[in-house]
């Protein structure tokens, strides 16, 4: 039986819309398999936010983690789980397929997530707690090594879970067929449907037994949560499509790398022939305009020497010849480049909320009446609620009043979108650094830990940081997914990761190359420390903000060319706007 095939024999047409016959019904895929799918990614994802939402609450309140370390620690923890999605890709296209590394992900994500539940249940593998606000004992290297080898278990396990989730899913429909390009779509609007709810349930129940009741009950939750995703996964494993490895795209860019140096001394020019093989004429991805720019990437698809080619006309050394849309898949991921190092300048905006932002949190008034107190992890939900509140106005009642208006569809530009994103990661840092002048000074006044500043506070900068998501972010995994061929959709997805892992690093080395600095001078660093109060830490969020106006003259600059000024874009934009720039200087 053909992979997800339609067009195996069917009841006849005039019954189409009656239920499939009992053999028809036992076919594996479709939405016998998704119910298995969407049940274990909703507990799988209710476990990792309800750690990644209250990470830095637990570090620094039962690990008593001082600033600087703490940041390090979780910002490097994030970028590793970001970038291990590109490993988890590659084992999954070239080795183990989507299902393996999904069920070993998730597998290493529970052991993680076990570990971390260990931690809060034995006071041992903990330094004790503080005995006033500013003044706590460091964890010891032993216990330091299990806390890291615990989370180093999940960022293996996010590896594995994040770059293959979706497209296992995809992978139960056949997208030749108009019924299953339906079903697909339905598919992704569940998938997010479960993954909100996820969200919802753990920024807002869990976050609250963690920090309000028990960290050892709260991570007992998630554990079992991820306990029951794998025992749901395997329960369903009969009826899932589950295709071979295919090969990982990333091997070919390696091959097109090392190709083109081999052949360095080869001179660029037309007396040379190129490996073109026929089929590669009759694919989808072969209708893109090809680049003109890197033709030193061209060598490697160039023929030498005829016994390159063995008798069938295909190369005898893979990485010695590459095909000629080898060349252009590598052509396009360098071509966006540009673009992507804007992303990284707006994820780095979006990295300081969910770490000094949530210490902020912890210094400031936290109570509701007299017996309530809001959890730290809770400022996150704002931003979640500030990006469905401009999807939700933007597509319904934006979208839909413009072309009443106008008779014309209004929709934001792509590259409209980066820079209003660009723009509210500035406001971000700025309103962010207002605010913490206002709380350090009235601490200082009261000679509190605690500001008397409440902590809604800082519910502007934290939607500010979900606006930036919402345009920049968006805008940005839309502008990947459509200027790269659909042989490398999966690539796009790695490299937004890559993104995000990039902007967790940098956040880091920023963090302390601006405490090093200013330890130099024989103050106060602005950073590090237990205490926030003793600290300058709205002088480093001026500054993040200051690089978010780089990053928006750098786009307006250089990278703005490389984005589609029309609301219509078709695969292929680059090549299509490189050809239109020739064309207009001629």
């Amino acid at each position: 039986m053909e992979i997800g095939d339609d067009s195996s024999p069917s009841p006849p047409k005039d019954e189409s819309h009656l239920s499939p016959p009992e053999s028809q019904s036992k076919k594996p895929g479709g939405w016998r398999a998704i119910k298995y799918i969407l049940a274990n990614e909703s507990f799988e994802k209710l476990a990792s936010m309800s750690l990644i939402a209250n990470i830095t609450v637990y570090l620094r309140t039962k690990y008593n983690l001082e600033g600087i370390l703490l940041v390090n620690v979780v910002q490097i923890w994030s970028g590793t789980s970001n970038i291990s999605s590109i490993a988890g890709a590659i084992v999954s296209d070239a080795c183990l397929g989507r299902f393996l590394t999904l069920l070993v992900g998730t597998i290493f994500s529970l052991l993680g997530m076990a570990a971390m539940t260990l931690t809060a249940g034995l006071p041992e593998l903990r330094p004790p707690a503080c005995q006033e606000e500013a003044t706590c004992i460091q964890p010891q290297k032993w216990q330091l090594s299990f806390l890291f080898i615990s989370l180093g278990l999940i960022a293996m396990g996010a590896g594995g879970i994040r770059p293959c989730n979706i497209a296992f899913g995809a992978d139960q429909f056949d997208t030749n067929t108009k019924k299953g390009r339906a079903h697909l779509e339905s598919f992704f609007n569940w998938w997010y449907f479960s993954f909100t709810i996820a969200l919802v349930i753990a920024l807002t129940g869990v976050v609250y037994v963690q920090t309000n009741i028990s960290w050892l009950t709260g991570f007992a939750i998630p554990t079992a949560c991820l306990a029951i995703s794998i025992a749901i996964f395997l329960i369903g494993h009969h009826t899932y499509i589950c295709k071979k490895p295919q090969g990982t795209v990333f091997v070919d860019m390696a091959k097109v790398i090392t190709a083109a140096f081999r052949k360095r001394e080869i001179k660029s020019g037309y007396e040379h022939s190129f490996y073109d093989p026929a089929e590669d004429l009759e694919s989808e991805v072969r209708k893109l305009i090809k680049i003109k720019r890197f033709k030193c990437l061209d060598k490697a698809a160039v023929i030498a020497d005829p016994s390159e080619l063995n008798e069938e006309g295909v190369p005898v050394n893979t990485w010695r010849l590459c095909s000629v849309q080898q060349v252009e898949n590598l052509k396009c991921l360098v071509a966006i480049m540009p673009v992507w190092i804007t992303g990284v300048g707006c994820f780095i905006v979006m990295d300081q909320q969910s770490t000094f932002g949530v210490l902020q949190a912890l210094q400031m008034d936290r109570s509701v009446g007299k017996h309530f107190m809001i959890p730290p992890g809770w400022m996150g939900i704002s931003s979640m609620i500030a990006l469905s509140i401009w999807i939700f106005l933007y597509e319904q009642l934006y979208i839909r009043t413009a072309k009443k208006l106008l008779k014309r569809d209004s929709r934001l530009t792509m590259h409209q979108r980066i820079i209003i994103g660009i723009i509210m990661s500035i406001l971000c840092m700025i309103v962010a650094g207002i605010v913490e002048q206002r709380r350090r000074a009235l601490a200082i006044r009261e000679k509190s830990f605690r500001s008397p500043l409440h902590v809604l506070v800082l519910l502007p900068q934290f939607a500010l940081s979900g606006l930036t998501e919402a345009f920049a972010a968006v805008a940005l995994m839309e502008f990947f997914t459509i200027q790269l061929p659909e042989s490398m959709r999966s690539v796009a997805g790695a490299i937004f990761f890559l993104s995000l892992s990039i902007a967790s690093y940098l956040s880091t080395l920023i963090v302390n190359t601006m405490h090093s600095i200013t330890k130099e001078e024989g103050e106060t660093p602005w950073l590090g420390g237990h205490d926030l109060n003793n600290n300058k830490l709205d002088n480093f969020y001026f500054i993040v903000a200051a690089i978010g106006f780089v990053n928006l003259i750098y786009f307006m600059f250089v990278a703005r060319k490389y984005v589609p000024f029309t609301k219509d874009v078709k695969l292929g934009g680059l090549g299509q706007m490189e050809n239109s720039e020739e064309e207009s200087g001629k």
